[in-house]
C-alpha cells in the first residue's frame, strides 16, 4: 500500500514525461516534499542534489583533508557538489567558464577558481597543490577534460566520471591508469545510488533536510511556462545561465 495520499506534496527524479501537467510515476519513485519547502525548491534540487550527495558521500567520501577538483563548479551540480564538499571539510578546486561564474563557485565555497579558457587547469590544480595533484576530480564533462583530469590526479588518487555534457570519453588504453600513477577511474549513474527505497529516501532527505536549514543554497536562474520549453532549451545549451532552468505547468 502506498504511503502517500490525495493532495500529499511529492517530487520525483527517475521517471519519464515529466514534460506535462500531469505525470503518472510509480509510488516507489516518489518522495515527500517536508512542509516548508517550496516544490519549486524541491524540483530544482532534487536531481542534481541527490548527485551530488552520492559523489561526496559515498562514491568518493571526502573527508578533512580531501583536495578535489569540481569541473562547472557554478553549474547545476556542480555548485550544489562544491557545497556538500565544503560541509564534509574539503577544499575545492572549481572550473568555471567566466568571471561571473567564478564568483557563483566561490559563493558556493570554492577555496579556488580556475577559468578554463585562460588557463590549462591540469596545471594550474598541479600548482595549487604543490605539484602533488588532487585527491579526486569530479567530472561531469567527459570528453573535452578526460585527459586534463588524468593529469590532475595524485598518484592513486580517483577520477570519477558522472556525466558527458561534451560528448562521451572514447574508449581508454588503462595502462594510462597506469602511467599516471595507478589512478582509479569510474563512471557512475544515480540510478545505482538510490536503487533502493531506503537509499532514494536517504538522499532526498538529506538534500531537502540542508535546503529548510540553509546549509544548502539552490540557485533558480529562470522559470518557463510549459509551452516555452524550446526556449528553455536553447537557453540551457547555450550555457549563458548558472543556475536551474525550471518548467512550470
Amino acid at each position: 500500500m502506498s504511503q502517500f495520499r490525495p493532495g500529499d506534496r511529492v517530487a520525483w527524479a527517475a521517471s519519464e514525461g515529466s514534460y506535462a501537467t500531469h505525470a503518472l510515476v510509480q509510488a516507489e519513485q516518489l518522495v515527500p516534499v517536508p512542509d516548508g519547502l517550496a516544490v519549486r525548491d524541491a524540483a530544482a534540487v532534487l536531481l542534481q542534489g541527490m548527485t551530488a550527495h552520492y559523489l561526496s558521500h559515498s562514491t568518493y567520501p571526502s573527508t578533512p583533508g580531501t583536495v578535489a577538483l569540481v569541473h562547472a563548479g557554478a553549474g547545476g551540480v556542480g555548485r550544489l557538489l562544491v557545497q556538500m564538499l565544503k560541509m564534509r571539510g574539503a577544499r575545492v578546486l572549481a572550473t568555471v567558464g567566466s568571471a561571473a561564474k567564478a564568483e557563483l563557485a566561490r559563493e558556493a565555497g570554492a577555496d579556488e577558481t580556475i577559468l578554463y579558457g585562460e588557463l590549462d587547469f591540469a596545471a594550474e590544480a598541479r600548482r595549487l597543490t604543490g605539484h602533488r595533484g588532487v585527491d579526486v576530480v569530479f567530472d561531469g564533462v567527459g570528453r573535452d577534460t578526460f585527459d586534463g583530469s588524468l593529469a590532475s590526479v595524485r598518484p592513486r588518487g580517483w577520477l570519477v566520471l558522472y556525466g558527458q555534457a561534451s560528448g562521451p570519453v572514447p574508449p581508454v588504453d588503462t595502462r594510462r591508469l597506469m602511467e599516471h600513477g595507478s589512478l582509479v577511474l569510474t563512471r557512475v549513474s544515480l540510478v545505482h545510488y538510490t536503487a533502493s527505497r531506503e537509499e532514494l529516501l536517504e538522499r532526498a532527505g538529506a538534500v531537502f533536510d540542508w535546503v529548510l536549514s540553509g546549509k544548502l543554497t539552490p540557485r533558480v536562474e529562470r522559470t518557463y511556462p510549459l509551452t516555452d520549453a524550446v526556449q528553455a532549451h536553447h537557453d540551457l545549451v547555450s550555457r549563458r545561465y548558472a543556475g536551474k532552468l525550471l518548467l512550470v505547468p
